[in-house]
């Protein structure tokens, strides 16, 4: 099983046998309905002319092949203060996510799909929608050969490539959350993350082996990764587009390739999904998929800290102590809740680079889960700005947030009697107060926390494929173009 995904449309003809259908799917906004009727009127029966002109019908049979009507309509309801509302590029992707089913059971040798009166946004939610529906764990859904157009004219290859390269990312990091643990190890992770950007011109990747973290002081890591014949890892990818010794931005994934709970061991139902637990990791080496190519002018360092959470001999206990990198001691209350400190360790390496912010992605508690549900992100951050341009970038892109406080007087159930904190507070805000513990290795930088869940029932559309969600990967690239 390849760990690498690539753009499905980027082939040039399916590998199922291929009718001599020519598919014609038209996307336009609520003022460009006549146009799209003037666009396919030739190619329908006068009955269907009528149907289509009164919106009884968007499927429609066509002279030469299936023709479909996708009207953008997105949701006009203003929720909470439009951080909730649906946007265009989520209308869209959605929209043609839906319509995805369809144009497969066509199997039409060409699809053309014309875009009229719409704003970028519609198109990449668009293409992204469909890349995002046709992925498959076991093998991607093809089309026949996929032709764009805008107002009638060939859409420009850049705007394309654009919408791809989101939804390669998207999809990248789907992907490695569905592989099974016994191929995704924090070992095996990493060389497939060095092999992915092997002889990259922009990304370079340095891994930090258990000997290398141990003479870094990463203890925490190290503790959460012991009990497992697999050895932590943290991985460090560095794109350089900004100038040189210019601040930039670190970002920080979580990536327990699986978590039994340790010590303090889950039941079987908390540990059927816990091969997702690297989530947030998945969800940067999507972003640095798109960040290659991006060519956006800053300088980024990327961690991934990589371990299992097993069961072994020599598995942390319930009121061991280590001293962090950072110098604070860790008293683990509880070894489930590893996460944090795999983090922690990642963040006080990253904090030697200097960054201007500091984001981190992670699937660190089922209390995100329940306090807002599969499809949202628990956002947590010490920056006003920076939260803000999060919220506005998720709307935007279809991926959305919500703030929780850092509400300091929950620190009182971090204390501990036998070192500077403990790893775990009581049952009650535990999203706030794994943030509240992250937040003290993240020193005086701007720093967002993403708590995420990263998983799928396929409710959505666009995600026909069950499992990995790709979550927060959108937010990440929307925070360059908002």
């Amino acid at each position: 099983m390849s760990f690498k995904v690539t753009s499905t449309l980027s082939k040039k003809e399916s590998a199922k046998k291929l009718s001599n259908n020519k598919s014609h799917v038209v996307v336009y906004n609520k003022d460009s309905h006549k146009k799209a009727l003037s666009l396919i009127g030739v190619k329908l029966s006068a009955w269907e002319l009528r149907e289509a002109k009164a919106e009884n019908r968007s499927s429609l049979s066509g002279k030469n092949g299936p023709i479909k009507l996708v009207k953008i309509n997105p949701s006009n309801v203003n929720a909470h203060q439009g951080l909730l509302s649906e946007s265009e590029y989520a209308n869209a992707r959605e929209k043609m996510g839906a319509l995805t089913s369809s144009l497969l059971c066509e199997k039409s040798k060409e699809i053309t799909i014309d875009f009229l009166g719409v704003s970028e946004d519609v198109i990449l939610g668009s293409i992204v929608g469909l890349e995002l529906a046709l992925y498959r764990y076991q093998g991607n859904e093809k089309l026949g050969v996929v032709n764009f157009k805008l107002n009638g004219k060939k859409l420009a290859s850049k705007l394309i490539a654009k919408a791809k390269s989101m939804a390669v990312a998207i999809n990248q990091a789907r992907h490695l959350v569905n592989l099974p643990p016994n191929e995704l190890n924090p070992v095996s992770y990493a060389d497939e993350v060095k092999a992915m950007f092997d002889g990259s011109k922009t990304i370079k990747v340095k891994v930090l082996n258990e000997k290398q973290l141990e003479k870094e002081g990463c203890s925490l890591i190290l503790g959460v990764g012991m009990s497992s014949n697999k050895p932590p890892r943290v991985v460090h990818l560095q794109y350089r587009g900004g100038k040189k010794g210019e601040a930039g931005i670190a970002y920080i994934g979580k990536g327990v390739t699986f978590d039994t709970g340790g010590t303090d061991i889950k039941p079987s139902a908390g540990m059927r999904l816990m091969k997702k637990d690297m989530g947030g990791s998945a969800a940067l080496v999507g972003f640095a998929r798109w960040l290659e190519t991006s060519k956006i002018e800053e300088n980024i360092d990327i961690y991934l800290g990589l371990a299992e959470n097993a069961v072994s001999e020599r598995a942390q206990r319930p009121s061991d102590v280590l001293k962090s990198r950072a110098g604070l001691t860790v008293e683990i209350d509880n070894t489930d809740a590893e996460g944090r400190l795999v983090m922690a360790s990642c963040m006080s390496l990253a904090l030697d680079q200097k960054p201007k912010i500091m984001i981190d992605v992670a699937t660190l508690t089922g209390a995100g889960k329940i306090a807002v549900g599969q499809d949202i992100n628990s956002l947590l951050s010490n920056d006003d700005e920076l939260a803000d341009k999060m919220l506005q970038a998720g709307n935007r892109f279809g991926d959305p947030n919500w703030r929780l406080p850092l509400y300091t007087p929950y620190l009182t159930q971090l204390k501990s009697d036998f070192a500077d904190v403990s790893n775990c507070g009581s049952r009650w805000g535990g999203t706030i107060t794994a943030a509240l513990f992250l937040e003290k290795f993240v020193g005086k930088t701007k720093w967002a926390h993403f708590d995420i869940f990263g998983w799928t029932t396929s409710a959505r559309p666009s995600l026909a494929q069950k499992g990995g969600s790709g979550q927060a990967v959108e937010t990440l690239i929307g925070y360059f173009n908002c």
